[in-house]
Formats: C-alpha cells, sequence, structure tokens
C-alpha cells in the first residue's frame, strides 16, 4: 500500500488517477503547511500545490520518497533536504506554457489600453474620459522577453502575431536557438531594458535581490510596461509602485507578488496603474486538469519504475549520491 498525500486542491481528474486500490489517499485542500502536516509521517508520497515544503517538514516525512509538483516552479520546497535523502523532485512537463502566456499576453494589453481604468470610468458615467486618449498600441512596440523557456517562446509567437518587435535576454539559451524563433537575442540586459516597450518575466528567482530594481526601473522608457507572471521578488515592489505613481513608468501587469496573498495595505493594491491578478495565470479549467493529472501520473510512473527523468529537477544530484554509495 502506498500512502500518497495530496497537499492542496487539484482538478477532479487528476485525484481520480490517484485512486486505487494500492494506494492510500490523504487529501487535504487547504494551500497551507499547517494543514498538510499531520500527515507527514506516513506519506510515501507528496503531491504539492504552491505551498512551502520546508526542511522540517521534509524530515518529519520519514517513509518520503517523492515528492511531485503540481507546476513547473519550485522555489517554496527545500530541494537540499530532498537531496540528502535521494528522494526526486519532480514537476510537471509542458502544460501550462499556453495558459500562462496568454495570460501575460491579457496583461500587456490590458496595461497598453489602460482596461481597468476605463472600465471603471465607464461605470462611473465618465464618458469624456476617452478623450484624454490615455491609451496605447503594442502593434509595432519592443517587447524584451526574460527567460526564454516554453512559456517565452510561446509568448513571442503570440507577440509576433500581434506586430510586436520581440528580442529575448536569456543565459541559458543560444544565440542560435532565440534566433530559430525569429525572435532577437540580447545579451545585455540593461541595455534591452532602455529600448524595451515592454517588459515580461519568465524566469525563476535567484538570490535574494530583485532582478528589475529601482536601477532598472530608473532605465526603462516612462511609456514602458513591466509584466510578471513568473515569480514574486524578481521585480522589488516599493520601487515598482513608486516607478507607476510619479509617473517613470506607464503601467505594471502583475500575478505575482512577494506574499502571497499581498496584505491588505500592499500599495500595489492602490495603484490605479498596476493590473493585477492572483497568481492564476496557469488556473485555466483545462490547465488545471492537464497538471493535476501530470502531478498525479509522475507519482504512478514513480513506483512502476518508468518516471521520466527529464521532469526531475534535482536528477543529476540525486544520480551522483547513489554513485557515491546511496544516501549521503
Amino acid at each position: 500500500m502506498i500512502r500518497v498525500l495530496v497537499a492542496g486542491k487539484i482538478h477532479p481528474d487528476g485525484l481520480a488517477l490517484l485512486q486505487r486500490p494500492d494506494i492510500q489517499l490523504d487529501y487535504v485542500e487547504e494551500v497551507s503547511t499547517a494543514s498538510y502536516r499531520p500527515f507527514l509521517k506516513d506519506a510515501d508520497a507528496i503531491l504539492i500545490r504552491t505551498q512551502p515544503l520546508p526542511a522540517d517538514c521534509v524530515a518529519e516525512a520519514q517513509n518520503l520518497k517523492i515528492v511531485s509538483r503540481h507546476g513547473v516552479g519550485y522555489d517554496a520546497v527545500d530541494i537540499d533536504a530532498l537531496n540528502a535523502r535521494d528522494i526526486p523532485l519532480v514537476i510537471v512537463g509542458d502544460v501550462n506554457s499556453r495558459a500562462v502566456a496568454e495570460h501575460a499576453t491579457m496583461l500587456m494589453l490590458a496595461a497598453a489600453r489602460r482596461a481597468v481604468i476605463f472600465d471603471k470610468k465607464t461605470r462611473g458615467s465618465e464618458w469624456n474620459y476617452r478623450n484624454t486618449l490615455d491609451m496605447d498600441e503594442i502593434d509595432g512596440r519592443a517587447l524584451l522577453i526574460v527567460g526564454f523557456g516554453r512559456i517565452g517562446k510561446r509568448l513571442a509567437q503570440i507577440a509576433k502575431a500581434l506586430g510586436m518587435d520581440v528580442c529575448a535576454h536569456d543565459r541559458y539559451q543560444s544565440d542560435e536557438s532565440i534566433s530559430a524563433m525569429g525572435v532577437r537575442p540580447v545579451i545585455d540586459l540593461h541595455a534591452a531594458l532602455r529600448e524595451a516597450d515592454v517588459v515580461s518575466l519568465h524566469v525563476p528567482k535567484v538570490g535574494d535581490k530583485a532582478l528589475i530594481g529601482a536601477d532598472e526601473l530608473a532605465l526603462m522608457k516612462k511609456t514602458a510596461i513591466v509584466i510578471n507572471t513568473a515569480r514574486g521578488g524578481l521585480v522589488d515592489e516599493a520601487a515598482l509602485v513608486d516607478a507607476l505613481d510619479s509617473g517613470r513608468l506607464a503601467a505594471a501587469g502583475l500575478d505575482v507578488f512577494d506574499d502571497e496573498p499581498p496584505d491588505a495595505d500592499n500599495p500595489l493594491l492602490h495603484c490605479e496603474r498596476a493590473i493585477l491578478s492572483p497568481h492564476n495565470a496557469g488556473l485555466t479549467a483545462p490547465c488545471a486538469r492537464r497538471m493535476a493529472m501530470s502531478a498525479a501520473q509522475n507519482i504512478l510512473d514513480h513506483f512502476a519504475g518508468t518516471l521520466d527523468a527529464a521532469l526531475v529537477v534535482n536528477h543529476s544530484e540525486i544520480m551522483s549520491g547513489k554513485t557515491a554509495g546511496g544516501a549521503r
């Protein structure tokens, strides 16, 4: 009997894959560490949403053999604690790039066209606000995509169809692979920020420093737009609010925040030039189904010995540990 802990609400079709005679299922819909902690001691496998999985939780799960992320990010998982016990951390395949790229496009269009502001003015009978011409177009504008993975590539396809001039910055992609997509590779991020009309972020958070801070925002055009559907902390929120409120930046579209959900007194919530969404870029019904089924299938494949190694984030660390003689 395999004991599987599903920590966080998932699509019913993913849950159905785990409802088998050889699996005992613990299903905790609440997305919090406290809610799933009581089930850790018995878990052979954990399917986890966006909540943290810190080292102390890993230590409590003495039977743990695999962690399957309901998504592709794993910033909140203590991977070192898993590596120390040769426990694989698995992500889903290419199931959410379409949804997230569409969401980034939506935020970009909404920010450029000031959709929220004009909606508010229309509902408030301020019809003549339209004569302020407080809108922009994206056709012919320069889009800088930071991070040219699956989502970045999909966004590039959409943006090119909309007539945008697309360039990409990615330290891990060759110029040739970027150029093959009809996208101009750029090496100097700061130089690219100066030229961009829209900047869209699609990279993980590395370290404590924001990728787009006050210095980077100061380089950008006053008419520029910043989009972040990747990770909270990539953009310095205080510096962003200051740039928006002072008119040094035109608009921003954010699906992720430093703290989620953001505190009620977070200045972003009161910033008219910021278009906000609750980290739901990948939570369309079709995408949620694909993620749940993929995350569940990864657990089944692990115990069947058929897990795709390409989906194991720490595959090389685990293999090196086994080569050295087992658990470290």
